[in-house]
């Protein structure tokens, strides 16, 4: 019995002293958040889809585009589309004229652009849709950030 209890008390000890060292050690470990850099990140995916709903919508083409610290992706024209981006101070809906600058069909064949990610450090979730694709490049007026 005396043997029992010494040997309890020795695997009390024991369980006790390790999960003392192991929470001491789990918080010697952490590491306070640091930035990685010295610019707000700034990288979106951006589409073109097929739909009326950008969450049921068929995607058509897609890209990335990162504007900081410098233009890059797979946008074929990343720095012309981060200089757009940045002139509208990242406001998608000042990209799109409120009437079409060219003389379309008004068949209903929708689609639907998107922008996701995050833009100067803020997270950004964005879409429009348009009647059809004349409508969608008349009323993007020659912008590069969807001429994809």
């Amino acid at each position: 019995m005396r043997n029992t209890l010494n040997t309890a008390g020795t695997f009390a000890a024991a369980a006790a002293l390790l999960l003392t060292g192991t929470a001491a050690a789990g918080a010697a470990q952490a590491q306070p958040a640091r930035a990685t850099s010295l610019y707000a990140p700034s990288a979106l995916v951006l589409t073109v889809s097929k739909g009326d709903d950008a969450a049921t919508a068929t995607v058509e083409r897609a890209v990335t585009l990162n504007c900081a610290p410098k233009p890059t992706g797979s946008h074929p024209s990343p720095v012309s589309a981060c200089a757009e981006l940045s002139s509208v101070g990242g406001e998608f809906n000042q990209l799109v004229e409120p009437t079409s600058q060219r003389m379309c069909t008004r068949q209903w064949d929708p689609v639907t652009v998107t922008a996701g990610g995050v833009w100067q450090g803020k997270h950004v979730t964005w879409s429009t849709t348009f009647g059809n694709a004349c409508e969608m490049n008349g009323r993007l007026a020659d912008g590069t950030v969807f001429n994809f």
